[in-house]
């Protein structure tokens, strides 16, 4: 139960945090393609590399913190859910070129910030 809650209140933190950005990138950058998406998958992913390395390295034991922070936190921040709707609306905007590259364009990113963020986590953390 204790595991149970702490992916609860975790997941609620990372749900808030992704509303956040979608409201501040939304006036930043406009809606006109789904930036805010891109940029919390992005980024979840990043420190979803320095996680990783952490648990492995540092915390192989703390399986309370990984639910909190990577189920939790980092699970409720990213969004596999919206990332499909954006590329479905792209292409009813008749975006196609945008959306194939926003399609493909985040999952290399994100691939990419999960390396290095483990990257980063190594060398800062070693």
């Amino acid at each position: 139960m204790k595991l149970l809650f702490l992916a609860t209140a975790g997941g609620a933190i990372g749900a808030g945090a992704r509303y956040l950005v979608n409201v501040g990138v939304a006036r930043w950058l406009g809606g006109a393609f789904p930036w805010s998406t891109l940029i919390v998958n992005v980024v979840g992913c990043g420190l979803m590399g320095v996680l990783y390395w952490c648990f492995i390295k540092l915390w192989p034991e703390q399986e309370a913190m990984r639910i909190f922070l990577a189920t939790g936190i980092l699970g409720g921040f990213t969004t596999f859910s919206a990332y499909a709707l954006d590329f479905w609306v792209l292409l009813e905007r008749d975006a196609p070129a945008a959306a194939a590259l926003y399609l493909v364009g985040t999952v290399i990113t994100a691939a990419l910030a999960f390396i290095g963020g483990l990257a980063l986590a190594k060398v800062l953390l070693t």
